[in-house]
């Protein structure tokens, strides 16, 4: 499984710009056979940088018994034509950074991977957007424990625009 390559532009995520409601929906525990999911709301604020070619947004995550916030920061690299994301949780906002997700979109659909571990070992991470319209839109997150042959989908935030 390699990043989406040569179909994604600086302007692909120009659909997030701006505030959002979440509803979150996370398996409580990861590649753990767990069918147990966690649902709470949150918020997302979008705003774009480093002219049009970066965003980056500031997520409320109402987590119960453990709210807090985090930080995504998207950069395109118009060489390659893909797209890296960083994810930095504010319960240890002073690192590390998970490594970045890479990739673009093909067909209205962004699907990223990455190299990670989890429990010490080896995983393989994948996000993919969907179903965007100008007010909605969908994010999911899987894991895969056997190099992208199978995969868990372990979170999925639905958005909603706030107007």
């Amino acid at each position: 499984m390699h990043a989406v390559r040569g179909a994604s532009d600086a302007h692909d995520f120009d659909f997030f710009v701006g505030s959002w409601r979440v509803h979150h929906r996370r398996l409580k525990d990861r590649l753990a056979n767990s069918r147990e999911w966690v649902e709470f709301s949150g918020t997302t604020v979008t705003q774009t940088l480093l002219g049009d070619s970066g965003n980056i947004d500031d997520n409320v995550l109402e987590l119960p018994g453990d709210p807090y916030r985090a930080v995504t920061l998207r950069a395109f690299d118009a060489k390659s034509r893909t797209w890296s994301i960083w994810w930095l949780d504010g319960r240890s906002a002073a690192g590390p950074l998970d490594p970045p997700v890479v990739g673009g979109f093909q067909d209205g659909v962004g699907t990223f991977y990455a190299s990670d571990t989890l429990n010490g070992k080896p995983i393989r991470v994948r996000f993919i957007w969907s179903g965007i319209t100008a007010s909605a839109c969908h994010w999911e997150q899987a894991f895969s424990p056997d190099g992208g042959s199978t995969w868990e989908t372990n979170w999925t935030m639905d958005f909603e625009r706030v107007r």
